[in-house]
């Protein structure tokens, strides 16, 4: 039988007690992986671990000649504890050859001594293309199911017990045929089941045929078809779904979603929904509190670049990247645009900062895609990393890992140190193969994986390898991470608020997974505190508005809060 590490502590008043095996739990340890040498570098950030661990995915779609529009967009990875041992799994999706064959998506069990192994015949089995996916109890019952978004109709497991999951979609709601992109889950309306929102990207029409600047074909954009409205799904508790995206208002704008990200931007207590769309204005829908949403990106400031540009917008994370208590919104963009960072402001409004903080410049000459906030070397601030590749024909760069024709669409990836201030520098080198090939890079996410404290890095590639990459980056302080945990739920509370106080400074963290781009990180917070000695107190803000303060006892380790238990 597998665990996980045997030093919970589990918060329920102002005490501390301990727990065996309780979602990730960590010891207090600080040992971590001997760094491969990086001749980059003297001091390396991320080290491949990918053979070491025993990933072995790679996408099965590969160039067929047809262009069709996504085999170049990719599919996504999800951490979850599948099996509910306290170690965090992979969920790596997967395309066919072509839409209409099976190409199974892969289920990675971590192990408790560190790495993973395929988990065979779980119920996972899927026919179609998958494109995005979330991971969340939607029955509340203790165990985490799992929602795919693909090209066709989408599809919804439940999870039996154990990891044993079971194709649900069938009688559950939702139907359609359509290419859907990232998903999220969240509780619109409070009624303590999860609900579903589906980014919809456009009508893919096979027919068309588009070229690129020199006449050779490329890719279509999406300006080349039909838009569509994103979805949204509320959950009955019953094990079905209702389609509300008419009712709620979802329904009422067609665009062109990839990225998604669910967070209580205006502090009212409910979560609002911001999608990262190609080419087409971002929206960001507001939660009305009477299951309806209102579209406000335009008046709030994230809808256009500060120049009043429309920008192909693909992947988002969202996170406090000053340290004023505010959240803030990253986007990435396509090549010759600039990626995007809005910093957040007490009345809920935005600015377009993407020049002053540095993250626009180094992101000019290259495509990107999967982004995520991390605090790489425990400092106490969020740095970025980012994949990269491109859409249209690029140029063959150094360290290529794709045959021809595909070969010219590899750019490499990217890490973004921040100063504390919000302003980002790009690191030049310890980034081992995570910079130095040249892979078409899509999905990325965040988990502790080897349980030592940071968080590591998970990227998938179109036509390529997924890949794993330890964060070995030396350590400027110390960490905490936290679980939200609702009893009455038996789950992670989604969309919880984390405030830690410590060392006169207040970290804030969002509870249910980061976001990136049709992918889902760990929904465990993570905290880097830098040089502090000991966590004041940390505050959880739960959905729907109540404030609870909790006493946590120690640092370097892993606390879980449960709802009702603070002050």
């Amino acid at each position: 039988m597998r665990r996980g590490w045997a030093g919970t502590s589990v918060i329920r008043g102002t005490t501390a007690l301990v727990a065996g095996a309780l979602l990730v739990a960590c010891d207090g340890r600080t040992s971590r992986s001997e760094p491969e040498t990086d001749p980059g570098s003297a001091t390396p950030l991320l080290v491949e671990r990918t053979d070491d661990w025993g990933l072995d995915a790679r996408q099965s779609a590969g160039f067929t000649g047809e262009y069709r529009l996504p085999e170049i967009m990719g599919s996504g990875v999800v951490v979850l504890d599948a099996d509910g041992d306290g170690v965090e799994d992979l969920l790596v999706l997967d395309q066919g050859p072509r839409r209409d064959s099976a190409a199974p998506d892969r289920l990675y069990l971590g192990r408790a001594d560190q790495g993973f192994e395929l988990a065979a015949d779980r119920g996972l089995a899927h026919p179609g293309w998958s494109m995005g996916a979330a991971a969340g109890d939607l029955d509340n019952d203790g165990d985490i199911d799992v929602v795919l978004g693909c090209w066709g109709p989408d599809a919804v497991f439940r999870n039996e017990g154990g990891g044993a999951f079971r194709d649900v979609t069938e009688g559950s709601g939702f139907d359609g045929d359509h290419l859907t992109t990232s998903v999220a889950l969240l509780d619109f309306d409070g009624d303590g089941f999860l609900d579903v929102f589906l980014a919809r990207y456009v009508i893919p029409d096979p027919d068309r045929v588009c070229g690129g600047a020199a006449g050779k074909r490329e890719y279509c954009g999406p300006k080349s078809y039909d838009p569509i409205p994103d979805a949204l799904y509320r959950n009955r508790g019953d094990g079905t779904f209702e389609d509300v995206s008419v009712s709620s208002g979802i329904a009422g704008e067609a665009s062109s979603g990839l990225g998604v990200a669910v967070a209580d931007f205006d502090r009212d207590g409910r979560p609002d929904i911001y999608v990262a769309n190609d080419q087409r204005a971002n929206h960001l829908w507001m939660n009305q509190g009477d299951g309806t949403f209102r579209e406000e990106a335009l008046q709030r400031g994230v809808a256009l670049s500060g120049r009043g540009n429309v920008e192909a917008s693909m992947g988002v994370d969202v996170g406090d990247v000053d340290g004023d208590g505010h959240l803030d919104v990253f986007l990435t963009h396509l090549m010759g645009e600039t990626n995007t960072l809005y910093l957040g402001s007490d009345r809920g409004l935005f600015r377009d900062a993407s020049s002053r903080s540095g993250v626009g410049g180094p992101s000019r000459d290259l495509t990107a895609f999967g982004a995520a906030l991390l605090d790489l070397e425990l400092d106490g601030d969020l740095d970025l990393v980012i994949a990269d590749g491109a859409v249209s024909s690029d140029r063959q760069r150094p360290g290529t890992t794709n045959e021809p024709p595909l070969d010219v669409y590899g750019q490499p990836n990217q890490v973004l140190r921040n100063d504390g201030t919000g302003v980002f520098e790009e690191a030049a080198a310890g980034l081992g193969t995570f910079a130095s090939i040249a892979e078409i890079s899509r999905g990325l996410a965040l988990a502790d994986l080897d349980r030592d404290g940071d968080l590591d890095v998970v990227v998938t590639n179109v036509a390529g390898r997924a890949r794993v990459y330890e964060n070995v980056a030396p350590r400027a302080g110390r960490w905490l991470s936290v679980t939200a945990f609702d009893p009455a739920l038996r789950r992670i509370a989604v969309g919880a608020r984390i405030e830690v106080r410590a060392g006169g400074r207040t970290f804030v963290r969002l509870a249910g997974g980061g976001w990136s781009y049709l992918s889902g990180s760990s929904p465990i917070a993570h905290f880097g505190l830098g040089e502090v000695t000991e966590v004041d107190d940390v505050l959880v803000i739960w959905p729907g508005g109540e404030r609870e303060r909790f006493r946590v006892e120690g640092i370097d380790t892993h606390v879980r809060l449960e709802r009702g238990a603070g002050e």
